[in-house]
């Protein structure tokens, strides 16, 4: 017999078990904003300290997502938000580091 389609809500973009995640869904946001965040810091030389540690925290909070997370949708913006993170934090760490003139 064919099966009966589910409708498919623009809020739930390739969440096709059509339950809520909150956990997942947070830290997916949480991953995001900080990818973002380290992305664009670390192309000025002096914001080395915040670029690398929210690239830090974005690898972090981005990596349990994915051990943790259970649609496509919240995998594949985890993984973007992880490799943002991913380049914040190395050209952070070229720039100076996570302690770079603060200790030492």
């Amino acid at each position: 017999m064919a099966q009966a389609m589910r409708p498919n809500s623009a809020t739930s973009l390739f969440s096709t078990d059509g339950k809520r995640h909150p956990l997942q869904d947070t830290l997916m946001a949480v991953t995001l904003v900080l990818g973002l965040l380290a992305f664009f810091t670390a192309f000025f030389n002096h914001l080395h300290l915040l670029s690398s540690w929210a690239g830090l925290v974005g690898i972090l909070t981005g990596a349990y997502g994915q051990f943790i997370s259970v649609t496509t949708r919240e995998r594949f913006l985890l993984i973007i938000g992880l490799g943002a993170s991913a380049v914040g934090f190395f050209l952070g760490m070229a720039h100076g580091g996570l302690f770079g003139g603060v200790i030492g």
